[in-house]
């Protein structure tokens, strides 16, 4: 089934906690993914929300999606482009940093009035060789195609799946979609893309017969076909695209094939070259001392 299973490191951020799986001390990305955080589900306390506050980016798109269902909640995005957003399921953002953008996401005000709610990924794609350095941009894409059988369907985020293409902009070849299984659903896993992955987000499921570890990433073989079923109902995310021939390098929220342009970017944010988020810019995330999100040697 797969060639590698990764583990997630659980940050706990008090009143909902963090999966991410890459990247990881085994493996820095799964075709552009470099990025991938699972969030939630969650309900947070009244009159509180999710707060991030602005920080930078460069080289990469990040991608936010959120879970519908019980747990739907919302998140409003603000950047330097000038973009206000609020995120909602069925929804994709994509934010495209390239030369450099600075974003904030925070829970909306009518959202910590009821107990704001969070359930949802957070993953970044690294820029292919030669686009590192491009214009920022952002766009959210709603209308994404819904691909069903039986008691299953999946909703094309990025990329093709199964003849349908989302109309999300890719800047390298991208596979993401939400797969959901009903009771006894069964959905073959297209095989077309040159790495692929899947995490297991709810429920539960099984591949080729073999049980998924809830918010673990599992590698799957190149050129394989296989099929997804779930005796009880479950959630899992498909993601991939084309393998990179060159080495992506991570420092926080930087990502480059140069890590001297992260040094740049490091320097550029503690002395404040970087623009700032109308709307948002009376606090910012100071540069770290030590980085939690790091690639490895």
């Amino acid at each position: 089934m797969s060639i590698e299973t990764i583990s997630p490191v659980t940050h706990d951020l008090g009143q909902f906690q963090v999966h991410r799986v890459l990247p990881s001390r085994s493996r820095t990305m799964v075709g552009p993914f470099i990025f991938v955080d699972q969030f939630g589900p969650a309900t947070l306390d009244l009159g509180t929300g999710m707060d991030v506050r602005p920080h930078p980016h460069i080289n990469l798109a990040t991608v936010t999606w959120l879970f519908a269902g019980e747990h739907a909640g919302a998140i409003e995005h603000r950047d330097s482009l000038g973009t206000f957003s609020t995120i909602r399921p069925g929804t994709v953002n994509l934010m495209t940093a390239g030369s450099g953008i600075v974003h904030s996401e925070r829970s909306p005000a009518d959202e910590r009035e009821k107990g704001a709610r969070l359930y949802g990924m957070q993953t970044w794609l690294a820029l292919p060789d030669g686009r590192e350095e491009i214009a920022p941009a952002f766009e959210a894409v709603s209308d994404l195609p819904l691909v069903e059988d039986g008691c299953a369907s999946a909703t094309v985020i990025m990329g093709t799946l199964w003849g349908a293409r989302a109309a999300t902009t890719t800047h390298a070849d991208t596979i993401y979609a939400e797969i959901n299984l009903a009771p006894g659903g069964a959905i073959p896993i297209d095989n077309a893309a040159d790495e692929r992955a899947v995490m297991l987000v709810g429920g539960e499921a099984a591949l080729d017969g073999e049980a998924l570890t809830l918010y673990t990433l599992a590698i799957l073989a190149p050129g394989q076909a296989m099929r997804l079923t779930s005796a009880k109902g479950g959630k899992v995310m498909l993601l991939g695209g084309e393998a990179f021939a060159t080495r992506r390098h991570v420092w926080w929220n930087f990502v480059s094939s140069d890590r001297e342009r992260i040094n740049q970017a490091k320097a550029d944010w503690a002395e404040g070259r970087f623009p700032t988020v109308p709307g948002d810019d009376e606090e910012f995330i100071p540069l770290p001392q030590v980085a939690k999100t790091v690639s490895y040697p």
